[in-house]
């Protein structure tokens, strides 16, 4: 008998999980505010749900890729974690931060349900080829639970111990250091075309020798081009996770001064309306500064 899953949240990120767990062989009912949103899984075999609390059985597993923390609190009420409840588990991917796991952990216990965090690193074509990677925290046998399941759509798997928020701020680091290349990138190509140089000509050099990694090669890709569109991570998204970055380290005392920098890059472009791009338009700030 295929194992049963309650998928919360069809966004760019939780629509291509959904559908390598159905791939699989999973039987997914899934949820999303948005009800065309699950249009696609539902010809994929998926149960639709008309809410949260409908998508889930007692006892059962719930992975939930939701906006912000203020998503995933009012999303997992009492009713739906007292439904789950004993031997529940929810795996939680959103980009949350660390303190909204340690509090949704103390409340998932109280119905005796399991909560692991679990943020993934990837876009959607990452997703859809199993490329991405992914961090967990939280109860040790719940770690275990979750780790065959999420081998299904990733091909790294990164445990970071029983402290639920700790894989919340892995995940915010990461985006940090996203942002912060995607600035560092934008200056250096804005350097070299204000010198005449071609921004793709800079790219190929750097991306296959000094910077041969991914996040150069293909974010550095994005921004050599000018490319904002389509969405896969806007942002909006992307000024809420450095905000979350900087609330994690003003708690331990830790400066992060060109994280500063880079949300004054994110306001400044919701500023200039350019809320409709995806997160690398952050880097079109190095071209106004420059006056291009």
């Amino acid at each position: 008998m295929s194992q049963k899953i309650a998928f919360l949240g069809l966004g760019n990120l939780g629509a291509p999980i959904a559908e390598r767990l159905i791939g699989s062989g999973f039987e997914l009912t899934v949820w999303n505010r948005t009800i065309s949103k699950a249009e696609q899984l539902e010809k994929l075999g998926a149960k639709v749900a008309e809410n949260a609390v409908d998508a889930v059985e007692p006892g059962g597993i719930v992975f939930s890729v939701l906006a912000d923390d203020h998503a995933v609190e009012t999303t997992f009420s009492d009713a739906l974690l007292e439904k789950l409840g004993q031997n529940g588990l929810h795996v939680s991917m959103s980009t949350i931060s660390p303190d909204c796991s340690r509090k949704l952990t103390e409340t998932h216990n109280k119905f005796g349900v399991s909560y692991v965090a679990a943020p993934i690193f990837a876009r959607p074509d990452a997703v859809r080829s199993g490329m991405g990677n992914i961090v967990i925290s939280g109860e040790a046998g719940a770690r275990e639970r979750v780790k065959p399941l999420v081998q299904n759509f990733v091909k790294g798997v990164f445990d970071f111990g029983d402290d639920p928020g700790a894989a919340n701020v892995i995940k915010l680091c990461g985006n940090f250091m996203i942002a912060a290349s995607l600035e560092m990138m934008a200056e250096a190509f804005t350097l070299a075309e204000k010198s005449g140089i071609p921004r793709q000509n800079i790219y190929d050099m750097l991306t296959s020798t000094l910077f041969a990694a991914p996040i150069f090669q293909n974010y550095g890709k994005l921004v050599a081009q000018h490319s904002y569109e389509p969405v896969l991570f806007s942002l909006p998204l992307g000024l809420k996770d450095i905000n979350l970055t900087l609330q994690a380290s003003a708690k331990v005392n830790a400066p992060m001064p060109l994280a500063d920098l880079v949300k004054n890059r994110f306001v400044s472009a919701l500023a200039k309306d350019r809320a409709h791009l995806d997160w690398v338009a952050l880097a079109k700030g190095a071209s106004d500064d420059a006056g291009l």
